[in-house]
């Protein structure tokens, strides 16, 4: 007996080692999977929101935490300008700022752009490990490793943690993940320290991003799923009140969040959960200590006050809700809700492509088999971990008897544990959300990557186990207990966790006495109810065989496709354009080329208009002042923008000379075929100016419904400012002006701009810079006189000129 235990010590101490030395595996491979950009490019900020991050990682780093939170910053949206500290979620910032303080401490001189490029590889490493200790948790240490694999190469979440990706789901996934799993790990050891660091873990995600408003509301989702399935325990209760109490008073204290934590509808269902919790640990707590007569009486009286309470707060809410226009939701919120509201009242939300709905082949491109493997997460995840197996023997030699049946219920209808519970309606939720919005493709990838780790895991063993048991060179030394125990010792019955009560010490002491008594009889003689179990899970040798091969084929594919996606589709700088051609790799470097034109050619306090997609860009690599940028938290603001660039010039100039513009910015990649331009963004700004200047009206561009730029495009078209700074000289390039990316001739091709000029074209033609005329100075007393004599009517006619709508 203590030989047989000295044994399996010795293979639990191997298994952790083994374990331990594959984590730090998965970390490598999830850091150095996201360094295409680099080897294939440069050290380089991606993207654009990157680059105000990295503007203010520098600042903080130059200046300290305290200038960092009372910064305003008059360099971007002129001339309202921004308040950092307070409209910005600082994790990321923080993150980056810290590491970079660390290293310098250590004598490693790292600039603060190196720091911010590998933050985000460093993280997803982090990430893989909190995926393991989370699936760990619900499944078991093999399942933990197959899913932290699984998520270190998943091209969803490549696609936001690439090196140079410096945004803030960089962290916050991490902090996803982490929260979830600290979550799990208090309910199912009811610690008060692990509730306690989960608030903790909250509060840096809320600090890290806006989407840890998922995390307040899929917790208490399933707190109340465990309240009305009858799974309440005192472990419920310890893991979900104190992360209300404190994770909302530490939330809080962002500024960017403040008092939003208690005021916005987001997190109303929390605080409805968190009453209600208290009702039932009430209910359950008289009815310890009274007997069952008075405790009717009792649970009445605490029914009605609880439902009076509910009552009360819910009317406090309608009221604070109704006092709202958006009915106290924020507006992406909303649009998640209902995916039609972002087109019909806020287009500057639908404008974005990442917020778009995402099409069938992108949920293959990002997260790929996983999408397979997910539903047999879910099964195995809901039912015994052997009922593929029992289902499989059935049909096998002996066909369905009177034994098998009653395993196979057995397996159906046993008891779900309240992680695996939790993970199931993790990945209920993500898949609704990802189907509205492409970028919370993102929130899925860690639950397809757990749910496909436990039915891979679970896969392997059942297939393994049945070849081990049926050739006799592994048999004959390894009985069919002592390999049918090891497995077991691997992934932990999830009953167990759930079934425990608050007598844990008298249980301890019976578990011993029934343990040892088991134990004996096992090794006298094995009962007849396992040999049946064992030998049920046994499928045909060539079964497990082939289905081991194909299994290591669909991993082989998953890889392979998570590389690609990682060298080619994911590691490109938005920054710094390439493609392939018959006479080899070209690049464009037009962007860069336009800003570093603006650095060294404008006066500091010039202001520059574009877009809003190139204000963080400008700010950043340029250090001029912009009007807008991808904050967009001012929709007037934004609105006049697209208003100026919809308008005639005249009309565009005066709106521009009002903000005080001195030059204005536009992309065109009419001759090198960049489809991201601001030619087909152009209808966005339409509608954004629209939607606040009502003169603005979509129809006048489109002829007959379409969207035109060739001859047949209508004359407001071909005569607004965007269509004139995009196709200025551009007949000059080939004679027939063709456009590359609406494939087509334009329309009006030989123009002159009376009020911009020209004054700088990268060498591809991407990016085009105009500079605004200055006024023409007035004469005053007497006129120049006119050759001929001026007609009255056409002195009247000039009287009677339209004025600017503006």
């Amino acid at each position: 007996m203590a030989a047989t235990d000295a044994q399996t010590s010795l293979r639990h101490a191997f298994g952790n080692v083994l374990a331990f030395f594959i984590l730090i595996l998965i970390g490598v491979l999830a850091f150095s999977i996201r360094l295409f950009s680099v080897i294939k490019y440069e050290s380089v900020i991606h993207e654009f929101d990157p680059y105000f991050n990295y503007r203010v990682t520098q600042f903080l780093t130059k200046n300290g935490i305290y200038d960092f939170w009372n910064w305003f910053d008059d360099r971007t949206w002129y001339p309202l300008g921004r308040v950092i500290g307070g409209t910005v979620y600082p994790g990321l910032t923080l993150t980056a700022g810290t590491l970079w303080w660390i290293l310098n401490s250590l004598n490693i001189p790292l600039s603060v752009e190196t720091v911010c490029v590998f933050t985000a590889p460093i993280f997803s490493a982090f990430a893989s490990w909190a995926t393991y200790l989370l699936t760990k948790e619900v499944k078991g240490p093999g399942a933990g490793l197959t899913a932290a694999v699984l998520l270190a190469m998943v091209p969803s979440y490549i696609s936001r943690s690439v090196a140079g990706s410096y945004d803030n789901e960089a962290v916050a996934i991490f902090a996803l993940i982490f929260t979830f799993y600290l979550y799990i790990k208090t309910l199912n050891t009811g610690s008060l320290f692990y509730a306690t660091l989960n608030s903790i873990a909250y509060f840096y995600m809320v600090c890290s991003w806006g989407g840890y408003t998922f995390i307040i509301n899929l917790i208490p989702m399933h707190a109340l799923l465990c309240i009305v399935t009858g799974r309440y325990s005192s472990r419920l209760y310890i893991a979900y009140a104190p992360l209300i109490v404190l994770g909302t008073l530490l939330a809080a204290l962002v500024p960017v969040v403040g008092f939003n934590a208690v005021m916005t509808s987001e997190h109303f269902a929390s605080f409805l959960v968190f009453i209600l919790i208290h009702v039932v640990a009430l209910v359950y707590y008289i009815k310890g200590i009274l007997s069952p007569k008075m405790f009717k009486v009792a649970v009445a009286l605490v029914v009605s006050g609880g439902l009076a309470v509910c009552f009360a707060m819910i009317a406090v809410l309608v009221a604070m809700v109704a006092s709202s226009p958006t009915m106290g939701w924020s507006g992406r919120s909303l649009s998640l809700l209902d995916p039609t509201y972002a087109s019909k009242y806020i287009p500057i939300i639908a404008s974005v492509s990442e917020h778009q709905p995402p099409t069938w082949p992108s949920y293959f491109m990002d997260i790929n088999v996983l999408a397979f493997l997910v539903p047999a997460g879910i099964i195995v995840s809901f039912f015994c971990a052997k009922i593929v197996c029992l289902i499989f023997s059935c049909y096998s030699v002996e066909f369905l008897t009177k034994s098998r049946w009653s395993l196979l219920l057995q397996a159906c209808f046993s008891p779900l544990s309240d992680a695996s519970s939790f993970v199931i309606l993790y990945i209920v939720t993500s898949v609704y959300f990802s189907g509205v919005m492409v970028r919370l493709m993102l929130v899925l990838a860690p639950a397809a990557c757990i749910l496909s780790g436990i039915a891979l895991s679970q896969a392997f063993d059942v297939f393994t186990r049945s070849i081990k048991l049926q050739l006799p060179s592994l048999s004959i030394d390894s009985p069919v207990d002592a390999g049918d125990g090891s497995s077991e010792s691997v992934v932990p019955d999830d009953t167990v966790k759930t079934d425990k009560t608050e007598d844990t010490q008298k249980e301890r002491t019976s578990k011993k006495s029934r343990s040892r008594k088991s134990s004996s009889e096992s090794v006298e003689k094995p009962s007849s109810k396992s040999q049946i179990k064992k030998r049920l899970s046994v499928l045909p040798l060539e079964t497990s065989i082939i289905a081991i091969v194909l299994l290591v084929l669909l991993g082989a594919f998953y890889v392979v496709h998570s590389v690609w996606a990682a060298a080619e589709a994911y590691s490109a700088p938005s920054i710094v354009l390439t493609s392939h051609s018959h006479d080899g790799l070209h690049v464009f470097d037009d962007f860069r080329e336009a800003y570093a034109w603006l650095s060294h050619n404008t006066e500091v306090d010039d202001k520059v208009a574009s877009w809003w997609d190139y204000g963080y860009q400008t700010t950043a690599m340029a250090n001029r002042t912009v009007i807008v940028d991808n904050n967009t938290w001012n929709n007037t603001h934004i609105a006049t923008v697209g208003t100026a660039m919809s308008s005639p010039e005249k009309a565009a100039w005066e709106i521009f000379h009002s903000l005080d513009v001195k030059y204005v910015l536009v992309v065109f990649g009419g001759l090198v075929g960049y489809p991201s331009d601001d030619i087909n963004k152009f209808l966005w700004m339409v509608r954004i100016g629209g939607g606040v200047f009502p003169h603005i009206k979509e129809p006048d561009y489109l002829r007959d419904g379409q969207y035109r730029i060739d001859n047949m495009a209508t004359p407001t078209m071909l005569n607004c400012l965007m269509y004139k700074l995009s196709y200025y000289r551009f007949v000059e390039t080939d004679g027939k002006a063709f456009d590359r990316v609406r494939r087509t001739e334009i329309g009006k091709k030989h123009f002159k701009l009376t009020h911009f000029e020209e004054v700088f074209t990268t060498h591809h033609w991407m990016v085009r810079i105009y500079k605004l005329k200055p006024p023409k100075n007035r004469i005053r007393g007497k006129t120049k006189k006119s050759k001929s004599k001026a007609n009255p009517k056409t002195v009247s006619k000039r009287k009677e000129l339209k004025r600017n709508p503006f």
